[in-house]
Parts: structure tokens; C-alpha cells; sequence
């Protein structure tokens, strides 16, 4: 079920003349034993590319089917010359369209899914000399605290034809409890593309005038928008920084810094930075612009400071899109080595600069050098292939 909702749909003529590349076996009451199969626990997600076969077992959610075959995709495209991503795009009215790259918990299908704007895809696309293209049929949504004010899209795509998991439904009315974290609070909803209305089908487009980058700083200190260079682009790329949120991954109970790699580390079998120069030569190509948007939390870490409103998130996204960005002054902010508007329509100035929001500017700066150290420390791991680059990200 949720593979038919997920993957492309093909018609009767094409599966008549489809020759599979590939074969899935998932058997999800199926444990490996560590001591003996070399696992790390019961559960697997393993591919062969030689037998061209995928092994999955024991896990508890449906979207290691997705994630094995994009998998798949990021190792084979590359040798085509297109540029595999884990990020969900959409189009404006006027035919203009726009990525969003992000890790889990960072917004990547909540802002996508714009009432305003046509969906393309929610999480796997492809950028070829042709424009865009989307590798799914289906998106795949958090509910955790689904509403319907907030979530229209998402919320009016619940119905007969999507596949919830995980999710708590009401013994009495059969209504689902979005709110109910019992089993989890990473609860899901699998839901045909067509599901979303004025979705773009089939879901290709042309090149993106903007390319955003999504992180969840938990720690308050990343500024909620900055613009990048090209050269910054392939930085926050390689780094792709979030926190690990509450519910998203095993055995979290509070945010925690994380670095995962084109934002998406387990599913990018080359080095980074074959990815990185892919991307450069995109947003170069076609001129893209790229701005990095922090949807975490803002005037202190996790616990003292607020997460940042999704209206202030929204406006954000809309002045980068409609070109209002482009036409502002920006400030330096030396740390982070980033650019920071000094203005945003619908945004108070002082949430721009996420120091000001601070009512502490030592314990900010403190924080803020402890999180670009870390940025350092970790973009040290990928070797001289990358160290051309490090002067462009944070700096102690």
C-alpha cells in the first residue's frame, strides 16, 4: 500500500513494456541478529547493487522503501550528469519554481506544501539540463500535531486512499488523534500526489530561481534568513546542519546538533563533494540563489528561548521567492560568516538578527562560537577534497 502511493504510478501500457531494475524485499516482522549478520541492531536496510536487490527488515515505518531507492538514485544519476536531492520543490503562479532542502523535523513538506504555489514533489528530486523532475508519485507528511488551520494541504489530503502509520485513531468515532504521540511522535501520512490540489503532474518544471536551505538550530544563534554565495552554498551543503528533534529520530528526547551531509548523509553513497560541485554548477548555470533559513528557535537555545513562528518562517520563504531580498541591505554577521537582511517585510528587524533577540549578548556569543566550532570540527572530516571551502563557513 504505501509503495503504490509513494512511487510513481505507471499506466497499464507502461508496466506492459517496464523491465524492473530493481527488487524490494521488505519483511518488517523479520529481526537480524547482531552477533551474527554484522548488523548494529535488528533492524537492516540494505542494498546490493550488483544482484540489484534491496533487504529491509524490522523497522517501524513504511519509508526505508522510499529511502532505499533514493538511495539507488543519488549513487546512478551522477554517472547520467543529473544532480539527485533530498529536498521538495514547488512553482509559483508564475511558472518559477523553488527547492527546499532540509533534514526531517526542519519544515521541507510543511512550507512546500504552499496554498499560494503548485506542488512538484515533497522530499526526492532530480535537476537535469532540463529543469527538475520529482522521483516520487506520493508525498509522505509528519502528523504529529497536524491542524487544519496550520496544515490545510496536508490535513485535506487525509482521506479514503492515504495510509496513515503510526497514528492513534479514536476506538468510539474512528476520528484520528493527531496529537497523540503514544507510540511515537514521528507519526505519518502517505498520500498520492493528486491528493494536493493544483499539484503539478506530471511533476516536472523548469530550473529553480531559488534554493533553499532548511535548519532547526536548537540552540537560537543561527539567524532565521541569510543569503549565500555559491561558494557558501557548497559549505551549509556539505554540513547540512539541523538538530535532531524530539520523535524524528530513535532514542532522542531533546534537540541535539547533528550534521548530516547534503542533508540527507545515509542516502549519499559518493563524497560530499561530488554532490557539492553538482549543485555549484546548477545555481551557476541557471542562476539560482541560495539562502539558508533557520526554522528553530530564536531569542535562546531549546527551553528559554520560542520556536520560530511558522508566519515569520512563511514570509520569509515568500520575500526570498517574489525577490524582495534581492533589493535590501544586508549586514555581516562574523561568527557564522553569513549575510543578514537588515530588513524583511512582515518580520520585526529585531528577530532578523538572531543576537538581538538575546536578552543576554554574552551568552549568546558564547553559544554561538560553541556551535561554529562544532561546524569547524566536523567539516574537517571530509579531507582536502573539501578544505578550499572551509573559509566560507564559520569562523573562530
Amino acid at each position: 500500500m504505501f509503495a503504490s502511493q509513494i512511487f510513481i504510478r505507471p499506466t497499464p501500457e507502461e508496466l506492459d513494456n517496464h523491465k524492473p531494475e530493481f527488487t524490494i524485499f521488505f519483511v518488517n516482522d523479520f529481526a537480524a541478529i547482531p552477533e551474527i549478520d554484522g548488523t548494529k541492531s535488528g533492524t537492516f536496510i540494505i542494498i546490493n547493487f550488483s544482484k540489484r536487490m534491496v533487504l529491509i527488515g524490522y523497522t517501524s515505518y513504511a519509508g526505508e522503501i522510499k529511502k532505499s531507492m533514493f538511495s539507488v538514485m543519488n549513487f546512478l544519476l551522477p554517472q547520467r550528469g543529473i544532480f539527485p536531492m533530498h529536498c521538495s520543490a514547488n512553482m509559483g503562479k508564475n511558472g518559477e519554481t523553488a527547492l527546499f532542502f532540509g533534514l526531517s523535523g526542519t519544515g521541507k513538506t510543511t512550507l512546500s506544501a504552499d496554498p499560494e504555489r503548485y506542488l512538484i514533489g515533497d522530499d526526492e528530486h532530480g535537476w537535469s539540463d532540463r529543469g527538475i523532475f520529482n522521483f516520487e508519485g506520493g508525498c509522505y507528511a509528519k502528523c504529529i500535531n497536524l491542524k487544519k488551520e496550520h496544515e490545510p494541504q496536508i490535513w485535506n489530503a487525509i482521506k479514503f486512499g492515504s495510509v496513515m502509520e503510526n497514528v492513534i485513531v479514536d476506538e468510539q468515532t474512528r476520528e484520528p488523534k493527531f496529537d497523540d504521540s503514544y507510540l511515537t511522535e514521528n507519526t505519518r501520512v502517505v498520500y498520492p500526489l493528486e491528493f494536493i490540489p493544483g499539484a503539478v503532474i506530471p511533476s516536472v518544471a523548469t530550473h529553480p530561481k531559488v534554493v533553499i536551505f532548511l535548519t532547526a538550530d536548537a540552540f537560537g544563534v543561527m539567524p532565521p534568513i541569510a543569503k549565500l554565495s555559491k561558494e557558501g552554498a557548497m559549505y551549509h551543503f556539505i554540513s547540512g546542519y539541523t538538530s535532531k528533534l524530539a520523535g524524528t529520530e530513535r532514542g532522542i528526547t531533546e534537540p541535539k546538533e547533528t550534521f548530516s551531509h547534503c542533508f540527507g548523509a545515509p542516502f549519499m553513497p559518493l563524497h560530499p563533494i561530488v554532490y557539492a560541485r553538482m549543485l555549484a554548477d546548477k545555481i551557476s548555470k541557471y542562476n539560482s540563489s541560495v539562502y539558508l533559513i533557520n526554522t528553530g528557535w530564536s531569542g535562546g537555545p531549546y527551553g528559554i528561548g520560542k520556536r520560530m513562528d511558522l508566519k515569520y518562517t512563511r514570509a520569509m520563504v515568500s520575500a526570498s521567492l517574489n525577490g524582495d531580498l534581492e533589493r535590501v541591505n544586508y549586514i555581516h554577521d562574523n561568527i557564522f560568516n553569513l549575510d543578514i537582511p537588515l530588513s524583511c517585510p512582515q518580520i520585526p528587524s529585531k528577530i532578523l538578527d538572531p543576537k538581538s533577540s538575546w536578552s543576554n549578548t554574552d551568552q549568546y556569543i558564547v553559544a554561538a562560537k560553541r556551535l561554529a566550532h562544532l561546524f569547524i570540527e566536523n567539516f574537517n572530516r571530509f579531507g582536502e577534497e573539501t578544505k578550499y571551502l572551509a573559509k566560507f563557513g564559520p569562523q573562530i
